[in-house]
């Protein structure tokens, strides 16, 4: 009888693999989750990157656009894909589009060294060494760019680098289309 019972935690591990490969083998990996997109962009206060240094000065992430539309990268110098996507955020910067860097989980004078040594394609560069902003964006890692607008509402998410040009044009067009008109009254 003892040796059934020890057979019992793995005939539950095998069972919670089973599980755990069906639910994989139905979901489609294509599908990102886009919680924020058509929200208001999440009022997180964060230091800004000083030299390699965090703050003194403080932002919050919804007025970072400072009523402009601008594009929110979540990065970090450990993060591979991010130099990747390097180049294209550079040249986004060269064509005056407004990027805001959140260094995601990085220390700021390593990320003062990713810069220096890859260019800044960044109108400002806040600091979430500990990843809160990232939970407040719901981010699953870097990178991950949003796109604001002048309203401070998030208009477009992509996940992972930006390497494919449809997808960076599908961010900047996002960010450039007019805003809705605001509802007027109607006279009686």
């Amino acid at each position: 009888m003892s040796r059934w019972l020890s057979l019992i935690p793995l005939v539950v591990l095998v069972a919670l693999a089973a599980l755990f490969i069906g639910w994989s083998l139905k979901r489609d990996p294509s599908i990102k989750p886009d919680a924020l997109v058509g929200r208001p962009i999440p009022e997180t206060v964060l230091p800004l990157l000083t030299g390699d240094q965090a703050g003194p000065g403080h932002l919050d992430l919804k007025t970072a656009g400072v009523g402009k539309p601008m594009l929110v990268n979540v990065f970090a110098s450990w993060c591979l894909p991010c130099r990747a996507e390097h180049p294209n955020l550079m040249a986004l910067r060269a064509r005056g589009v407004a990027v805001v860097g959140v260094a995601w989980k990085d220390r700021p004078a390593d990320t003062r060294r990713f810069l220096d040594e890859l260019g800044d394609p960044y109108a400002m560069v806040l600091v979430d060494e500990d990843g809160r902003a990232g939970l407040d964006l719901g981010i699953t890692g870097a990178p991950e760019t949003f796109a604001v607008n002048a309203m401070g509402e998030v208009v477009a998410k992509s996940s992972g680098p930006l390497l494919d040009d449809a997808e960076i044009e599908r961010m900047v067009a996002a960010i450039q289309a007019p805003p809705r008109p605001l509802p007027t009254a109607t006279p009686r």
